[in-house]
This record gives C-alpha cells, sequence and structure tokens, in this order.
C-alpha cells in the first residue's frame, strides 16, 4: 500500500516537467498548422488542450499547498488525475487526425515525431501504472495507426501504420520494464532500510546484513543487464526491417522516417550502455586489481573495435607507443579508452584518431589525439560533468549528440578510481586531445613500431553481388531481418537457427564455401558462435573466412575471445550502415590477404 502512496507522490512531483513539456508540444503544434489549417480547426484543438492543461496546473497547485496530505487523500485525486492525463492524450491522438494530410512531407514527418515524443516520454511517468499507462498511449496511438491505414491517397500508408504499431510494442515493452525496474529499486530501497535496522538492534547480525547488501546490488545490476539485452533483440531486429523497407523502395518521406528510426535505435543502445556504466559504477561493485598492462595487447584490442568505425566515416586510425607496459587495473583502463576513441571518431568527420603512450617521470601518458571539431574554453570546466554535452560550432549533427551525456563522466569516475590524472586540451574547429597518466610497469618490454591503419570510405558503395553469407541467429525476427537485408544488397544467404542444422549442412560434400559467417553470439543449447566458427572453419581449414560476431550482451569478456578465435565482436542493435561498413571491411581484409598470398 505504501508503495502506491510513493508512485503517487512521484507522479507529482514530476509534473512540472510533463506540464512544460506539453505546453511546448502545444505551441509547437500550432505554430506549425496555423497556415496549413483552418482557425477553427487549430483554436479549437489548442482550446481543449489548454483547459485540460490549467485543470492539470491546479491539480498540481492543490498537492503543493497539500504536500503531506494523508494517503487515503492521495487516492482521493487519483480518478480526477487519471482522467486529465487520458483525456490530454486524446487530444494528442485527435491532433494527428485533424492535421495529417496537412503541408509537406515534413509536416507530416514532424507530426509523427511530436505525436510518438509523448508515447515514449509517457514511461517514466505512467509506466508504474500499467493500465493508465496502455490507456494513455492507446489513445494517443490507435487514432494515428488508424488515420494513416485509412489514408489512401498517401503512397506508403501502410507501411507507415506498420512501423506506428511496432513503435506502439516497443513503447509498452519499454514501460514494463521501467516499471519493473522501479519497483525493484523501491523493493531494494525498502529491504536496504530493514536491513539498517536490524544492524542497529543486532551487531551480531552485521556480516549476514552485508552480505544481503551485496546480493541485492548485483541483482540490481544484472537486472538492468538483463533488461538491456532483452531490450536489444526487437530494436536490432526494427533496424533491419526498416532499412530493407528503404532498400525497396525510393519514397523521399519513407527514407526520411528510416534515417529517424535508425538514429533512434542508435542512441538507445548508447543510453543502455551508458546507463549500465553507471549503475555499476553507483553500486561500488567495482574492484581495482592493478597489474602490468601490455599496451600492444590493449591497444590490438582497441584495433579490433574501431577499425570498422574508423573505415566507414574513412578516417585514418593511428597507435603509437605499443612497446610500452602500464601498471593499472586493465579493466578499467580499457574501459577509458574506449570511452575516449569512441567520443574521438564520433565527433571527428575528417582526418583521423591517434593513441599514444609516452613515458613521463616513471608514469605513462596515455593520449587521444582527434581533428574533430574541438571544445570551446567555455566548456572544458563542464565537461567531466554528468548529462553535459558541449555545443558544437556549428552545430552538431544528429549522430553525434547521441546519449545521455555520460560517457566522459564515465571516464572521470573510472580515472579516479585508479588515481589517474586526467587532463584535455581542445581548440574549437580544430581537434582535442585527452590524456591519462598512469604508473609504468616493470614487465619485460618487446618492440614493435606503432602503425596506423589507412582506411576509405567504402561502405556506401559495398556491393555483395555473387557472395555467400553464412547467417546464425536464433531469433527469428532478427534472422529474417537479416536475410532480407542482405538480400537486398545482392549476396546470396544461408540461414540457420542453430548448430545442429549448419552441421548438418557442413557434412553434405556438396556445400559452398561462404565468403562470410555472420553469427550471434548466444545460441539454443548452451552453445555460442564461437562453436560455429570452430565448425565451419573446420570444413575448409586451408581458407581464411571472415566472421563477424552480434551479441546483446554489453557485459563484457568477449574481446579476448575475439582475438583469439579471429572475429570482430558487434553489440546489438547493429544499425544496418555499421553492419554493411563491418561487412566491407572484413572482406576487403580478405581481398588484401589473397593479394598478399599471390604475391
Amino acid at each position: 500500500m505504501s508503495q502506491g502512496v510513493e508512485h503517487l507522490r512521484a507522479l507529482y512531483v514530476q509534473a512540472p516537467a510533463t506540464l512544460t513539456g506539453n505546453l511546448i508540444g502545444m505551441l509547437l503544434m500550432a505554430a506549425i498548422y496555423a497556415p496549413l489549417a483552418s482557425p477553427i480547426r487549430v483554436l479549437g484543438w489548442l482550446g481543449v488542450c489548454a483547459l485540460l492543461w490549467l485543470l492539470r496546473l491546479a491539480h498540481y497547485r492543490r498537492f503543493r499547498a497539500q504536500a503531506d496530505a494523508a494517503p487515503e487523500t492521495l487516492r482521493g485525486w487519483r480518478a480526477s488525475w487519471t482522467a486529465l492525463v487520458l483525456g490530454q492524450g486524446a487530444m494528442w491522438g485527435v491532433a494527428l487526425w485533424l492535421f495529417w494530410g496537412l503541408g509537406t512531407p515534413y509536416h507530416a514527418v514532424s507530426l509523427i515525431l511530436i505525436v510518438v515524443s509523448y508515447c515514449l516520454g509517457s514511461v517514466q511517468l505512467l509506466s508504474t501504472q500499467s493500465g493508465v499507462f496502455l490507456a494513455f498511449i492507446t489513445v494517443v496511438l490507435a487514432p494515428a495507426i488508424v488515420r494513416i491505414a485509412t489514408d489512401q491517397a498517401h503512397p506508403w500508408h501502410l507501411q507507415l501504420a506498420l512501423i506506428l504499431s511496432l513503435l506502439f510494442g516497443i513503447t509498452v515493452l519499454m514501460g514494463r520494464t521501467y516499471a519493473s525496474a522501479l519497483n525493484l529499486a523501491i523493493e531494494l530501497k525498502a529491504r536496504t532500510e530493514e536491513l539498517a535496522s536490524q544492524l542497529r538492534q543486532q551487531m551480531v547480525a552485521a556480516e549476514e546484513a552485508r552480505r544481503a547488501a551485496e546480493a541485492a546490488t548485483r541483482a540490481k545490476t544484472q537486472f538492468f543487464a538483463a533488461a538491456s539485452h532483452d531490450l536489444r533483440q526487437p530494436l536490432h531486429a526494427m533496424g533491419l526491417f526498416a532499412e530493407a523497407l528503404r532498400a525497396r523502395n525510393h519514397d523521399a518521406q519513407a527514407a526520411s522516417l528510416v534515417n529517424s528510426i535508425n538514429e533512434s535505435v542508435d542512441a538507445l543502445e548508447g543510453l543502455f550502455g551508458e546507463l549500465l556504466d553507471i549503475t555499476r559504477l553507483d553500486s561500488g561493485h567495482v574492484d581495482i586489481d592493478p597489474q602490468p598492462v601490455r599496451l600492444r595487447d590493449l591497444q590490438a584490442r582497441l584495433r579490433l573495435q574501431f577499425e570498422p568505425v574508423a573505415f566507414e566515416k574513412g578516417l585514418v586510425l593511428g597507435f603509437r607507443g605499443e612497446q610500452h607496459t602500464a601498471l593499472a587495473d586493465p579493466v578499467l583502463l580499457e574501459r577509458v579508452l574506449r570511452n575516449l576513441v569512441s567520443n574521438a571518431i564520433r565527433y571527428t568527420e575528417d582526418g583521423g584518431v591517434l593513441v599514444t603512450a609516452r613515458p613521463r617521470g616513471g608514469h605513462l601518458m596515455l593520449q587521444v589525439w582527434d581533428t574533430g571539431i574541438g571544445l570551446s574554453e567555455e566548456s572544458l570546466p563542464r565537461i567531466w560533468d554528468e548529462f553535459f554535452q558541449a555545443e558544437g560550432q556549428p552545430p552538431l549533427a544528429a549522430h553525434q549528440r547521441k546519449g545521455l551525456g555520460l560517457g566522459l563522466a564515465i571516464v572521470k569516475r573510472l580515472a579516479a578510481l585508479m588515481n589517474a590524472p586526467l587532463a584535455v586540451r581542445s581548440r574549437r574547429g580544430h581537434g582535442s586531445v585527452f590524456s591519462i597518466t598512469v604508473p609504468q610497469g616493470r614487465a619485460p618490454r618487446t618492440v614493435s613500431g606503432g602503425g596506423t591503419v589507412a582506411v576509405g570510405r567504402a561502405g556506401a558503395s559495398l556491393t555483395l553481388q555473387g557472395r555467400l553469407v553464412l547467417v546464425v541467429e536464433d531469433d527469428a525476427a532478427v534472422r529474417d531481418g537479416l536475410v532480407v537485408l542482405l538480400q537486398a544488397w545482392s549476396a546470396r544467404v544461408l540461414a540457420f537457427d542453430a548448430l545442429q542444422p549448419l552441421q548438418d549442412w557442413l557434412a553434405d560434400v556438396a556445400a559452398e564455401c561462404p565468403d562470410l559467417l555472420l553469427v550471434d553470439y548466444r545460441l539454443p543449447q548452451g552453445r555460442t558462435g564461437v562453436d560455429v566458427l570452430s565448425a565451419v572453419r573446420a570444413r575448409w581449414p586451408g581458407v581464411h573466412l571472415p566472421a563477424i560476431v552480434v551479441t546483446g550482451s554489453t557485459l563484457g569478456g568477449h574481446e579476448n575471445e575475439a582475438e583469439a578465435h579471429d572475429y570482430h565482436l558487434l553489440i546489438k542493435p547493429v544499425l544496418p550502415n555499421k553492419l554493411r561498413a563491418m561487412i566491407a571491411f572484413k572482406l576487403a581484409l580478405r581481398a588484401s590477404a589473397r593479394t598478399a598470398q599471390a604475391g
């Protein structure tokens, strides 16, 4: 019962933000469609919305005046609050019905994005009340889906309605996941308070209480990791199907919608990773284990992950100082450098990124240089703050503004855990250099010159005409999406859902050697993508078969396995353009190897 009251209080606490968002949306809709629709239609819609908005404001002011109201009073306000929320949601559904078809395709895209944004925004506010949440997104999206589906004047009305239906389902899934996470957090809070009370009363139970708290923390982290994995699967499939839809038609409006979907999928992938990292750090369950770290091995893993990304953007990715050895926690140091290199590539459109290591009086200064957009002097003191994202000049593109602004905050926390000083120098329009200083290790050093990877933008011109791609994926939606997408790129595709049917095919003497392996890491019956690679490569031992392994797990530990078994790793959801760049990169490596062999 107390948990329900806490949810009610949380709803009112968040009211100012939701009222502000609704006011901005109402004014934006009026500004967009005032020149296009009749004044009666615009003013009528705006008037009803304004009335509902004022009633919700009055509701909130009543709560402020009686913040300590009894639980029975709060529950008595629930019915009117719910009616106002559903009424305002219904007006957003009516908005699409009233204004659809007016103006240019850009007006239609803006209308869809505004309506969908309010559905996504309701996840945090309403998901703890499953009935109200489902009713809200239904009254918002159902009229939109019906209106678009019945608009036969629009050439792709059924496809757009299908995409909105998919977004409806994803929003429901996100709401359930968020509600479960919030309920779990409240339960964990209550459990922690109970344990604290027991500790004050019975000191003899201190050790048992500590272990229970650690178990609860691990459970929370594992829950977020599992939720992230489960959400990545439908997002991954949605991106594949959206790209396949674009490949099958050349309508400019459909292409614009697909771009918006892919950008949203990519942004969500970044959010999952950042939130999972910050959850682990906040839990305090991070062990520090300094040991000698050979930079040659560390840079090899960085090269393995970021070469294809640089390849797709046409950047030069370089490494220097691989002969040195650092004394640091290898996992935390690699996370720091991964975040810095990822940021450098994201904000660099021309030139390259260079990772270096330089001795400095018994220490090593590890640096990541880029020729990107740079940072202003005003932004530099704040870049380590959580949720801060510096503004570029010119303004940042959509693909550069993804995330919550947690990447450098995570870097700062990890560096503090290792007691490693951080520094940054930057010049707007010329690039940046981020530095972290760690003790120098005493392990024997092997001299090996650094290298650069010269790359070119080849993803967009990729052709798979005549190439045979072997796909092993147990999720039917993802597997179908991969098949459709690869066939749209002119590839021949053989798809399997598990290791056993693949082995049956390999046993056939007429089996054709594939040009590329595209494999999910986690397969049925406890098998993995590595088992697939071993089976296929054993069938053609004299052939170098390039491989890409895809996983929805962000818990780590796959990088060493990727290096040992010669494959590149991609984390779901994988945007089609990233997959295309990776395939081009792997096939280019295979072609280079064949040329060198022939020479």
